[in-house]
Formats: C-alpha cells, sequence, structure tokens
C-alpha cells in the first residue's frame, strides 16, 4: 500500500468512526457498538478500490454484490454511502425520523443495500445465489458478505458454507466480523466457535485470518482476496473489538444491547482520533 492511499484510509476510518458516533446520537435505537467493530472493514472496501459499484446508478449491472448479513451493525456504511454519492448527505441529519430511508436496521430501500438485513442467517445464503447466477452469466463481478460472528449460530449459514464448498464458488468471498461478542454475552459464554477457521476449511473454503482494526492487514486482505481467481470461496475472519472506539462500550458483554447518553458521545467525540 503506498502512503497515499494508507492516509486515505485511515482519514477515512476517522470520519466513519465520528459519523458513526453522531448518527447513534441523532437515533440512540441504533446498534453502535456492533458498528463500530466493522468500520476498518467497511473504509477498505469502499475507499480502497477492492468494491466496483457506480454511486449514480446503484443498481448497475457491473457492479460488484455487497451483502452486509450484520445489517443492524452496519450503521457506519451510512456516512460511506452519503460520501460516495449514492444519497444525499444531508439525509444523515434525519436518521430514524418519519420519512427518512435510513433506519435503524437498513432497509434494500437505500441505495447501495442489495438486501433484506433484519433476520439474521440469511445473507450468505443470497449470496451463494448471487455468486451462481453471475458465474453462469459469465460475469466478472464478485460476491462479498459480512456476518457477524454471534450470527453463526444460525445454521442456514452452515447450509451455505457446505453448498459454496462444493461448488468451489471462486467468486464469493465471505468476511467474518469476528468481534467475540453476540447479543447477550461473550460468543464463548454461549456456544464456543472453537477455530472458524478449521471449520471453514473442513467445508472446502481458503481462509486468512488478520487485524480487522489495521487498515493496512484489512486492505491487503480483501485485496488478495479479490484477486484471487483460484477454485473455491474464501473466507475472512477480521478480529475486531465490538464498541472499538465507544468508550465504555468496548468489549462489555451486553454492548450489542447499549445505547450512549449524548454527553458520553459528545466526550468520544472530543478526542482527536479513535482511541
Amino acid at each position: 500500500m503506498d502512503n497515499k492511499l494508507k492516509e486515505l484510509l485511515e482519514q477515512k476510518t476517522q470520519d466513519v468512526w465520528r459519523e458513526t458516533l453522531m448518527l447513534h446520537k441523532r437515533s440512540p435505537e441504533t446498534r453502535v457498538a456492533s458498528s463500530l467493530s466493522c468500520v476498518e472493514i467497511l473504509v477498505a472496501m469502499y475507499y480502497g478500490g477492492i468494491l466496483k459499484y457506480d454511486p449514480a446508478d446503484p443498481d448497475w449491472e457491473g457492479r460488484d454484490r455487497f451483502i452486509v448479513s450484520k445489517g443492524h451493525g452496519s450503521i457506519s456504511l451510512y456516512p460511506i454511502l452519503a460520501d460516495l454519492g449514492f444519497f444525499p448527505e444531508e439525509e444523515l441529519m434525519r436518521i430514524g425520523q418519519a420519512g427518512s430511508f435510513l433506519g435503524s436496521i437498513p432497509d434494500p430501500v437505500i441505495p447501495g443495500y442489495e438486501t433484506v438485513n433484519g433476520s439474521l442467517g440469511h445473507g450468505l445464503g443470497v449470496a451463494c445465489g448471487m455468486a451462481v447466477g453471475l458465474d453462469r452469466k459469465k460475469s466478472s463481478s464478485q460476491v462479498f458478505v459480512m456476518v457477524g460472528d454471534g450470527e453463526l449460530y444460525e445454521g442456514s449459514n452452515w447450509e451455505a458454507l457446505m453448498f459454496a464448498g462444493h461448488h468451489g464458488l471462486n467468486n464469493l468471498t465471505l468476511i467474518v466480523d469476528h468481534n467475540k461478542i453476540s447479543m447477550l454475552d461473550f460468543c464463548d459464554n454461549i456456544i464456543s466457535h472453537g477455530s472458524l477457521a478449521e471449520k471453514f476449511r473442513a467445508f472446502d473454503w481458503k481462509v486468512a485470518e488478520f487485524d480487522g482494526h489495521n487498515i493496512e492487514e484489512a486492505h491487503r486482505h480483501l485485496e488478495a482476496a479479490r484477486n484471487d481467481n483460484s477454485s473455491g470461496p474464501i473466507a475472512l475472519i477480521a478480529h475486531t473489538v465490538k464498541g472499538k472506539g465507544g468508550g465504555h462500550l468496548e468489549n462489555d458483554s451486553l454492548c450489542h444491547i447499549k445505547s450512549l447518553k449524548p454527553e458520553h458521545v459528545d466526550e468520544l467525540l472530543e478526542k482527536e482520533e479513535r482511541p
């Protein structure tokens, strides 16, 4: 990665962190902790040349498909889409208000979102269908899907993993936001995932793991997955911190369902950089 791109991605990470907190202040029902853990992943994908997209034509046939399966935890994507021109930035001020298409759980009515994301466990299956369809069309477009680790408790994910591995879907990349906290506790206290990498490999997936808050590592692994034309799907396990830069929410076992008070958001925003 050259210094210019690194500086851009680092600055965008700070910008998106701040915007995510401000969105949460305006709409406290948003899942801010889950949204803060995937900031670097989203920044690398949209500003790092990983995804093909056209903000002026969100349904452009030649676009890559990005399925945000952990929809409730992707409020940090709102400022990115607005910044890139998918919709006016003024819409960010109306989040959660009557008449706004920006809700606490994203809907495909939002330009840039592909699917309904309220019920967890379906994104990977939808992504498999898209990958098969694009392959049969001889399209060069790729499919990326981001899931949360708590979401992997849904059995539908493992059916999709088995399907993708069996059919060798080499145009499909799975990104796991592995922040290790589910809705009501640490994952290890609910059902331990053990080694996700070993499980994915057992389903004939290629696997890589990285620090999800290191923008250079995130970009390098996403770029490598993008350029890998060999057989089989790829799983990227991003080790992250739930509530990263969210003060006392960081690694709180119940941070998924907690909100920050307005004064706490203001205190965090006084910092020059994301902690």
